[in-house]
């Protein structure tokens, strides 16, 4: 049977059952451009607050990064503590770590309170050190966060290992128990319902072409045209991610636009499946041009990474496929007969100091650069920005951190330098 070309998340679900939004309204409190995790979760909070949200996605609600990432819900950042530490200081870390705990905590509020059907599960996650120097790191790494932090993670050595993966490859590994895994698209599309119920006004097929900003006596107001029309708003928040477009060209420029593909196999034997994974963790390595995987709820292997760094195409995608199978072989050789039934592709969005961000460019909110940690961040963001649009306090440590721009060659709209910065990764996974 030839791979099919298609997310598998989505043969699990159909397409949600939404009430059509008819024509765009002319007005809106706030127009939301993208019907991802984050502006879906702010729709839902500002609805649930009485504040009258469009959202406007240019294809289908979760059609991008939200349907096709591997559905973990992962503890932490992208970058390593002393990293983080060293660059914006303890106290401020303190806070971007608490909010990566909480932000796990806002997904399962949200799973539990809206009842979606989206298996999600504390599973927790386990990273596994490709290098004896790696796992040196571990017991180092551990001892700060649960100093600095007062969060957990457990060593795993070696010779131990075999109770958490059954691969014989690594050195040993870390396991946060925090963590959870849930299935990407129907947890999107259990949120999309959940907004609308609450009042939002959800607009598929809407491209935003143009913003543009107006004052009249003194009030301030933004015309968004799309390709269905003109809507006025107060406010406009930009949830678009690694799909940001000319339209909004100052975060356009910061955005680096990423691909991540996967492979799902055929569904394994239980016994099997057991033996691959005991716990059923988030599993990733501890390479910069890294490998993550999981078993998805019926028992297959999902096996994931930056094959190529292109955002996905047709091209991108068949090549992608094999790269995967020979990394997840040679992961488990167990699997090298295994079927492979599904490939895709899709684009995350990364900032050139690889961290999240969110704030206000040109005078609209935005939450950006969620970096493969989307779908508890871009949850957590848009609740977030749906309280300042309300005028709560800004607590959100990630604001007003330097966001730098993204060189021409990386930015989104620009992706000729790419292949370059994979190239250098692989050798960076080389010397370090």
């Amino acid at each position: 049977m030839p791979i099919k070309e298609k997310n598998y998340w989505l043969e699990t679900v159909s397409a949600p059952a939404l009430l059509h939004a008819g024509d765009l309204p002319e007005n809106a409190d706030v127009a939301i451009v993208g019907g991802g995790f984050c502006g879906l979760s702010a729709a839902r909070a500002l609805a649930k607050r009485g504040v009258h949200a469009a959202v406007l996605e240019a294809e289908t609600f979760g059609w991008g990064a939200s349907s096709r990432n591997g559905g973990m819900v992962l503890t932490g950042l992208k970058l390593p503590v002393p990293t983080l530490i060293k660059r914006y200081g303890r106290e401020t870390v303190r806070k971007m770590f608490a909010a990566s705990i909480e932000s796990i905590d806002c997904v399962e509020q949200i799973v539990c309170e809206e009842k979606i059907d989206c298996d999600f599960s504390r599973c927790g996650h386990l990273e596994v050190a490709c290098k004896q120097t790696h796992f040196d790191g571990y017991e180092e790494s551990a001892a700060l966060i649960q100093r600095e932090f007062g969060h957990g993670r457990r060593i795993v050595s070696k010779s131990e290992l075999r109770g958490e993966i059954g691969s014989d490859i690594y050195f040993g590994g870390m396991v946060d128990e925090t963590s959870a895994g849930l299935n990407p698209a129907r947890y999107v599309a259990g949120l999309a319902r959940a907004a609308q119920r609450a009042g939002a006004c959800l607009h598929d097929h809407t491209r935003v072409e143009r913003i543009e900003a107006e004052s009249n006596n003194g009030t301030r107001r933004f015309r968004v045209r799309t390709s269905r029309g003109i809507i006025a708003a107060r406010e406009v928040m930009l949830a678009s991610g690694a799909y940001t477009s000319e339209a909004t060209p100052a975060l356009r420029r910061k955005i680096i636009p990423i691909g991540s593909y996967i492979i799902a196999t055929e569904v394994l034997p239980a016994a099997l499946a057991q033996e691959l994974s005991p716990h059923n963790r988030m599993i990733y390595d501890s390479k910069h041009f890294l490998y993550y995987y999981r078993l998805t709820p019926d028992n297959r292997m999902l096996f994931g990474g930056r094959a190529a760094f292109f955002p996905e195409t047709e091209n991108t995608v068949r090549q992608s496929a094999e790269i995967l199978r020979r990394g997840m072989i040679g992961v488990y050789p167990r699997l090298r007969d295994t079927k492979v039934e599904y490939v895709w592709g899709g684009t995350l969005d990364f900032t050139l100091d690889v961290m999240p961000h969110a704030g206000k460019i040109d005078d609209m909110y935005f939450a950006a650069g969620f970096a493969g940690h989307g779908v508890a961040a871009a949850t957590w963001f848009g609740a977030k920005l749906a309280g300042l649009v309300c005028g709560e306090p800004n607590s959100t440590p990630f604001d007003g951190i330097p966001f730098p721009a993204a060189p021409i060659g990386l930015r989104s709209g620009h992706t000729w330098a790419l292949p370059l910065a994979g190239a250098w990764y692989r050798i960076l996974d080389l010397f370090t």
